[in-house]
Formats: structure tokens, C-alpha cells, sequence
């Protein structure tokens, strides 16, 4: 698997035609202003409102970074942080998915890059960004096989001694992360392969942690803090993300589908589900915070292990959007228990 050029994988979208580009596609069917719409005849736009950035980074830095291409729709970003530390130790693996809804997002947006950087020098880990498909051109669940694909790739470089980089890795040491929607991906790629009856081509990983940043999931009947709204102070709304959950759920599908709402019917999984413990981060002016909050409650009741942090005084996704004092101060503390998590 060659390692790419960034400018193969700018995300698909219209954004560079004018009014005329809108006629010719119709009305506008499904919008979240500035992140993404989609019209009539299916076509789509994702404005740049985030930028992308090549996987170049300073040496003062003290991490490099690459990208390798999986497939025609799918490619990882990889950060490797510098061994001169301890050379011979192998680092622990983490798997990380971007968020986005499901619908937007890219593994090359700047303010993944520099939080994942940031993490593989902090925490001492080797991280893989993935850069999956995205709804609504592919529907759940293509993001999570997608998950699933790049981890079973990793387990036969490894074991084929494909990637010289993957030397580096301890594969007896891996962890699955995301934020957002990207955290629900974790979380379900996590139960798929920890489930006996589909884990059987990743059974030479060891999963010893997974990861979830605000975790987005949803559900018909509403929360106390979905019907809070945090504007001022969080990046996600209620009405952004039904329209999420409409573009991302297989047509037709309410927001008590499983894979949006994994506490429908959650005994099966859960009880057969081998997963490991789990550590969740939960913002307090995240409309997400009960849904987050009784996830936890319900995983800790069928016996999984689950440390879970509220953050006070912040909201959706303020780790690679709010630069606030309040919000360094709470990304320090992230970052710190990521760390002691990952390579205590």
C-alpha cells in the first residue's frame, strides 16, 4: 500500500461553481448551513470550512506523519512519534475515526492533524487517522466497515511484516478512539470485533481500550440536554443533528435504529460483546451529555469497565474547536488522561 500524494484525497465536493450549479441540481433537500448540502438530484457540497493540511509536519514537532492509500474511498493518516526516547520499545496502536456527523469531516482537516500529533508525542503511541467514507454518498454501515477494514489490514501487514512502520507497533496493545461520530464508529467497530462470531479476522489484536470523545448518539424520544440548547458554547445543535442522523441511517430508518440509539435492544450485544475498558469524555454543554451519561450507566450494568470525565464549561468538540482558556485548560487535562490511559 504506496504511500499518496495529499492532493488525490481533497474531499468530493461543488463548492467551486457558482448559482448556476444549484439550478442544475435542483433544490436544496437537506442542509447544515456552511458544513454540508445535498440537492435534489443527489449531488452534494462541503464548503471548506475547516482547512486541509498535507501530513508534513516541522521536526520540531517531534512526530512524523504519512499517508497510505487502503482503496479507492479510503486512506489513513499515520503519526509516528520520534523514538529517540527509547528505540527499541514498540509503542501502543491507536485507531482514530474524525468526526463530522458521519456526513463531513476529513482525516487532513488541520484541527485533527495537530490534535492527533499532538497526542502520538504526548501519549507515546503510534496513531492511525482514517479517513472513511462518508454519508450521505455511503450510508452507515459503510463508515463502520470501513473501520473494521483498516483494522483487519493492519493485523496482516503486521503478521506479513508489509509495513515497516508497523514494526514500531505493539499490536498487543491497541486502541480504538474517536470523537463524535467518529466515536460511534469506535464503539461499534469495538463490539463488532470483540463479538465472537465476527471478530475471527482480527483475533490476533489485543483491544485493551477504546476511546469515545462526546460519543454521538441519538435516539426519537429527546433528553434534558437535547432540549437544552448550548449555541454559544457547543459546535453541535439539535436540528443539525437530525439532519445528521436523516442522511446517515439507512433510508427510512428512525433515530432508534441501533446504530444511532445502541441502547435499543442492547442486552444481545452487550452481554456477548467482550469489550475492554472503556473511557468516555463527556462535555458539559454537549446536548449529547445524558445520552453520553446513560451510555456509561448502561455498559457499567452488563459489567464492562467504563471510566467516564465530564468536563465542565464546554461543549461539543471544543478539543479541536475552541481555543478558548477554559477549553486549553480541559484539553491539558484530556490529554494527560489519554496519556496515563494509553501508556501509564
Amino acid at each position: 500500500m504506496a504511500a499518496i500524494s495529499f492532493s488525490h484525497h481533497h474531499q468530493s465536493s461543488d463548492n467551486r461553481r457558482g448559482g448556476s450549479h444549484h439550478n442544475r441540481h435542483g433544490p436544496v433537500v437537506e442542509e447544515i448551513e456552511g458544513l454540508i448540502k445535498v440537492f435534489n438530484d443527489g449531488c452534494v457540497e462541503r464548503p471548506p470550512i475547516v482547512p486541509t493540511v498535507s501530513p508534513t509536519l516541522h521536526p520540531s514537532a517531534k512526530v512524523t506523519a504519512f499517508d497510505i492509500k487502503l482503496s479507492n474511498d479510503t486512506w489513513t493518516r499515520v503519526y509516528i512519534p520520534d523514538a529517540s526516547a527509547s528505540p527499541s520499545v514498540t509503542l501502543p496502536l491507536l485507531v482514530y475515526f474524525h468526526g463530522g456527523g458521519f456526513c463531513v469531516g476529513s482525516a487532513a482537516w488541520s484541527c485533527y492533524h495537530d490534535f492527533l500529533s499532538d497526542l502520538a508525542v504526548k501519549a507515546r503511541c503510534v496513531v492511525v487517522s482514517v479517513n472513511y467514507r462518508l454519508a450521505p454518498e455511503h450510508r452507515l454501515p459503510a463508515a463502520y466497515d470501513d473501520g473494521v477494514n483498516v483494522v483487519s489490514w493492519l493485523v496482516k501487514q503486521k503478521t506479513n511484516g508489509g509495513c515497516s512502520w508497523l514494526s514500531k507497533c505493539n499490536l498487543s496493545n491497541v486502541f480504538l478512539a474517536g470523537d463524535s461520530s467518529g466515536a460511534n464508529i469506535a464503539y461499534q467497530v469495538a463490539v463488532r470485533i470483540t463479538t465472537s462470531s465476527s471478530g475471527k479476522t482480527v483475533n490476533t489484536l489485543n483491544l485493551r481500550g477504546v476511546i469515545l470523545i462526546q460519543p454521538f448518539f441519538g435516539g426519537e424520544s429527546r433528553t434534558s440536554s437535547e432540549k437544552k440548547q448550548h449555541s454559544k458554547s457547543s459546535a453541535l445543535t439539535l436540528s443539525a443533528s437530525d439532519t445528521y442522523w436523516r442522511l446517515t441511517l439507512p433510508r427510512g430508518a428512525s433515530r432508534d435504529h441501533p446504530w444511532c440509539n445502541p441502547l435499543v435492544n442492547s442486552a444481545g450485544y452487550l452481554r456477548e460483546a467482550k469489550l475492554p475498558t472503556t473511557m468516555v469524555f463527556v462535555a458539559e454543554f454537549d446536548i449529547l451529555k445524558d445520552r453520553n451519561l446513560e451510555m456509561c450507566r448502561v455498559m457499567r450494568s452488563y459489567g464492562k469497565r467504563v471510566e467516564s470525565i465530564v468536563h465542565g464549561g464546554v461543549g461539543h468538540a471544543f478539543h479541536i474547536l475552541d481555543n478558548s482558556s477554559v477549553s486549553r485548560d480541559r484539553i491539558n487535562d484530556m490529554m494527560c488522561r489519554l496519556q496515563n490511559f494509553i501508556n501509564p
